[in-house]
């Protein structure tokens, strides 16, 4: 019986958010180097292009796409260019996100409020939905959605941001169930601490004594882990995984 490997992403077209830094930035590299074309998306066409560039001298096939997903034209105007120039989507992964404040939950400013849910909820939803429908006229996909282990317990301070990604989660499911019959899976990746600009705050030396208390693995994640997990989601090895969310946190949400 011929093998086959369960990580291929050969002729796959891939959609990674938030991928000029960190988790997005790492994630787009892997599905490459797994043989995904990856449109690399994020608010600065410039810092996109720099990591598409690296992606393509690396020999994988890259471009780049400026979209920021808290402005629903640039949302409209990114999958039209996608359908324009490819036809198809096989893979999203949505990992753009915003913590505009942090501070006590009662506290939050209204713009504070809207930003941080125009981005993290209603970005995320239009982006899943603009996705489905052209998944669904070539024979499915796979949809990851990058929520947080602060969906579970919400973090000290960052009232909104954990009540948005605890909604990814719920968003998850949902699209997860309506959209099986169509062939696309929706799973989510809450990720713990990760060495990235975005957790920059958190990982400040006079907080160390207090993260890795509550991680038993005693340290932050690199991005490349949490892109290994997001290579499973998008994968054929995970092809009865549809609903999931995935904690990928050095043990926080047991310890």
């Amino acid at each position: 019986m011929p093998q086959t490997d369960s990580f291929s992403l050969a002729g796959k077209i891939a959609l990674v958010t938030g991928a000029s830094r960190g988790i997005g930035e790492a994630t787009a590299r892997l599905l490459a180097q797994h043989g995904a074309h990856v449109i690399v998306a994020s608010r600065k066409l410039a810092d996109c292009e720099t990591v598409a560039a690296s992606i393509r001298d690396a020999g994988g096939a890259a471009e780049a796409l400026a979209c920021h997903i808290g402005e629903m034209a640039q949302i409209e105007a990114a999958f039209a260019a996608i359908a324009d120039r490819h036809g198809r989507l096989d893979i999203l992964v949505n990992n753009a996100a915003t913590n505009p404040y942090y501070g006590p939950i009662q506290d939050t400013s209204l713009s504070a409020f809207q930003k941080t849910v125009d981005v993290n909820i209603r970005g995320y939803f239009f982006m899943t939905s603009h996705a489905v429908k052209i998944m669904q006229t070539h024979g499915g996909g796979a949809v990851v959605n990058v929520a947080s282990v602060n969906a579970v317990v919400p973090g000290m301070l960052q009232g909104i941001y954990s009540i948005t990604k605890a909604a990814v989660i719920g968003m998850t499911k949902a699209f997860a169930r309506e959209c099986a019959p169509l062939g696309i899976r929706v799973n989510a990746l809450l990720p713990g601490l990760t060495a990235t600009k975005f957790a920059g705050a958190l990982l400040e030396e006079s907080n160390r004594e207090q993260w890795e208390a509550h991680i038993p693995m005693a340290r932050p994640a690199d991005p490349s882990e949490m892109a290994g997990a997001v290579l499973y989601l998008v994968s054929p090895a995970s092809s009865y995984a549809t609903g999931v969310a995935l904690n990928v946190d050095g043990g926080f949400l047991v310890s």
